[in-house]
């Protein structure tokens, strides 16, 4: 079994920064697109971001572009989600996930996933 352990997250007003970390194996981290999903209450889990496994292109949702970005850090076998600007639609439990692909082509390839970590955003 793979182990995606994820962590950061928290409780901030709008307007605020964090930023998520995940530290994947070296196998599956050099070998696999990697992303960032959120579920919200009574909402279906949604895809946040994606990367590839090289790192060299990445994907995000229209909702987050221009103020969340990932990336991966090779050194630490780590994938990170910075996000800025945070907003109260931003709350959700956000999920780090590897995919059975190198390139991110579709969510449903995503099949190894973190523990999910807790982000909220008060007005």
């Amino acid at each position: 079994q793979v182990h995606l352990v994820q962590s950061g997250g928290g409780s901030v007003q709008a307007g605020a920064s964090l930023r998520l970390s995940c530290a994947a194996p070296l196998r599956t981290f050099s070998s696999s697109a990697m992303g960032w999903f959120r579920q919200a209450p009574g909402k279906e889990r949604e895809l946040v971001a994606a990367t590839s496994w090289i790192g060299s292109e990445t994907v995000l949702s229209e909702s987050v572009k221009g103020r969340f970005y990932i990336s991966k850090d090779n050194d630490k076998h780590t994938l990170y989600l910075q996000m800025n600007s945070l907003r109260p639609e931003d709350t959700a439990v956000y999920y780090c996930a590897a995919s059975s692909k190198l390139y991110y082509t579709d969510p449903r390839d995503f099949d190894k996933w973190g523990q999910g970590t807790q982000v909220t955003v008060s007005s």
